[in-house]
């Protein structure tokens, strides 16, 4: 279990423990549902309000659900959140990568909309998860409501050597000596603020998983054109990987209904401080209503 995506099976004990200091970090009550794919078994998070509207949450590359929950857990007043597991991107996903190529993520995620029963739905993505999202929401945009999106993965790309040089010589000093400077250092393109729980969980999550073969592409502005709903975008100024204010400005230009926020002196991972939580729930509840 787990062999396609970790390197030995301590790397994925390691990552459930982590999976399990992120639950306890967003201090939400939570159930979980196992849902049928032509992919394999695939689990939600299921959290919040079920008398309130649900809203479906995607998370980024090699987290999980309980991740983005400790970010997002201020929404569970305000909506029943559904948070799946992303195969080949999570511990508690499906144990395989898919295919960006031939659409395999849009498909399993549509198996996912399908098992919940749900005509129309109001969708938030985040990096990989915002690749997803918008790619999903172009192929069936009848299944939904709104779509909000922040640093997504497939509408811009940075540089790929920019991004691998500043990692090269970190990631080097890193291993070769494992102290806090060092990580710092190996985190500091990612992340906005230093947080402990995230640094050392991005140091464990570089060494535990195989490095993805492949990024999610770049949409065509046909496909963008297809978002015809309400949209929020959220790009980051400093973000080396999807550069915000290019992200802000190709949107602005093919998405007729898009509300843009240009995040300042901020990396790719948002501020990960309560104020930044705050806030970030509430611009999501006055999108969504």
């Amino acid at each position: 279990m787990g062999k396609d995506i970790f390197k030995n099976e301590e790397a994925r004990n390691r990552q459930e423990e982590w999976y399990q200091r992120f639950l306890v970090k967003a201090d939400c009550k939570v159930h979980f549902e196992t849902i049928p794919t032509s992919f394999g078994e695939s689990q939600i998070l299921i959290t919040g309000d079920i008398s309130k509207p649900p809203l479906i949450c995607l998370h980024a590359m090699l987290t999980g659900s309980a991740h983005l929950l400790s970010e997002l857990k201020y929404l569970t007043k305000s909506y029943h959140l559904i948070l799946p597991d992303i195969p080949g991107h999570s511990v508690r996903g499906i144990p395989n990568r898919l295919s960006y190529q031939d659409n395999s993520y849009i498909h399993w995620f549509s198996e996912i909309i399908e098992e919940l029963e749900v005509n129309e739905i109001d969708l938030f993505g985040i990096s990989l998860g915002g690749f997803i999202a918008h790619r999903f929401t172009a192929e069936y945009p009848k299944k939904v409501k709104k779509l909000a999106l922040v640093v997504p993965a497939g509408i811009v790309q940075g540089s790929v050597f920019k991004g691998l040089a500043k990692m090269a010589i970190p990631m080097i000093k890193y291993r070769m000596n494992p102290t806090e400077e060092h990580l710092k250092a190996l985190t500091d393109f990612l992340l906005t603020n230093w947080d402990e729980d995230w640094g050392y969980f991005l140091g464990d999550s570089m060494k535990d998983y195989f490095t993805p073969k492949s990024i999610p592409p770049v949409s065509s502005d046909e496909t963008l054109k297809k978002l015809t709903m309400p949209c929020l975008v959220m790009g980051a100024d400093q973000d080396i990987s999807f550069p915000g204010k290019p992200l802000i400005e190709r949107v602005k230009a093919h998405l007729p209904l898009v509300e843009t926020e240009l995040l300042k002196d901020t990396r790719h991972c948002p501020p990960t401080t309560d104020e930044f939580r705050k806030w970030l729930s509430n611009q999501i509840q006055m999108f969504f209503g």
